[in-house]
């Protein structure tokens, strides 16, 4: 049986302009981050722009490497970015260890988190 996340695949051509190896070409596929995130039913009421504005999300990696974003920078009512948790890169699936977290919107690929380990979404302010 496909599940969900098969179906609902996206793809992003994301070219990356780093100082320090200069420009890069790729293509990622693999669920939008949205999508999941709401399948996992989180904490905020759906219907209430001002309720979802308030909330990110932490993003953490095998590796160590860990990252935040804005709710509002994924949401289709704000910023609509396609962020993905790539599942392929270039044709061939990412390695065992884990999606990848792919934003195609930044310059570079510094928010970029291989192997994800854990997502974590909450509001700001962060209860006591």
């Amino acid at each position: 049986m496909e599940s969900r996340y098969q179906r609902s695949q996206a793809a992003e051509e994301v070219l990356f302009d780093c100082a320090t190896s200069g420009p890069q070409q790729h293509r990622f596929e693999g669920p939008l981050l949205r999508e999941v995130v709401l399948d996992a039913h989180p904490l905020f009421d759906v219907r209430r722009r001002k309720d979802r504005s308030r909330f990110v999300l932490a993003v953490s990696g095998g590796d160590g490497h860990r990252t935040v974003l804005a709710w509002a920078e994924i949401d289709a009512d704000f910023g609509d970015a396609p962020v993905l948790l790539a599942t392929r890169l270039d044709g061939r699936d990412v390695d065992t260890a884990g999606s990848r977290l792919v934003v195609p919107v930044d310059r570079c690929g510094a928010r970029y988190v291989s192997a994800i380990t854990h997502v974590w979404v909450g509001g700001w302010p962060v209860p006591a």
